[in-house]
């Protein structure tokens, strides 16, 4: 990709991901990088052409790390005990939430979604629809091979995620990323899911 492109690119998700996409104009752009505003419409129709590419190139990570956990669903009852929770968390949180750049697009949606409908459909895709309906699965298999007891896989998917949603409310989507606050989102949801666990055995 054209360097001028990308940095544009570069810019716009992290002024966008701070103020909201609505806020931020091409002359904010072209300010950062340093370029005339004639630069930006050479690689660029319009605003609304980079939030798309960005866009493009989220769903498209997006799309791959789903594919990665659902291919771990195929694996054999032994390797499931043992690794699927730690393959679904590292692909989940490390590679999804706490990724820059997806990090990023998650905040800018978080703004955006107030007042964009088209924004807010794509929030609830990937932050809660995909999330969910993949935990309702594992929780189905979870029961069907009796390592948990029988019960509502969909309840127990809401009552896994629920709180790591608010973990990473109050630790990821708060502001710059750090890795102090990466940190404390481990923390926090390593904690619950092993809380969670513990309560499944002894029910």
């Amino acid at each position: 990709m054209n360097e001028t492109k990308q940095k544009i690119l570069d810019v716009a998700l992290d002024l966008f991901s701070q103020n909201g996409f609505s806020a931020v104009s091409i002359r904010d752009i072209c300010k950062v990088v340093d370029i005339k505003e004639s630069s930006v419409y050479y690689h660029f129709k319009n605003k609304q052409a980079i939030l798309d590419e960005l866009l493009q190139h989220f769903e498209s990570i997006a799309t791959g790390l789903m594919s990665q956990l659902e291919q771990a669903l195929t694996i054999t009852q032994k390797t499931i005990k043992g690794n699927l929770f730690e393959q679904t968390c590292d692909c989940f949180f490390e590679k999804y939430l706490m990724d820059e750049y997806c990090n990023k697009i998650m905040r800018l949606l978080s703004i955006e979604r107030l007042s964009n409908n088209e924004i807010q459909k794509i929030y609830n895709y990937w932050i809660f629809d995909k999330p969910l309906n993949f935990q309702t699965k594992v929780f189905s298999l979870l029961i069907s091979i009796r390592i948990i007891k029988t019960a509502d896989s969909k309840y127990l998917a809401v009552k896994f995620y629920a709180p790591i949603y608010l973990f990473a409310q109050r630790w990821l989507f708060c502001g710059t990323l750090t890795d102090e606050h990466k940190q404390f989102f481990r923390g926090n949801a390593y904690e619950h899911i092993n809380n969670f666990f513990k309560e499944m055995e002894s029910t």
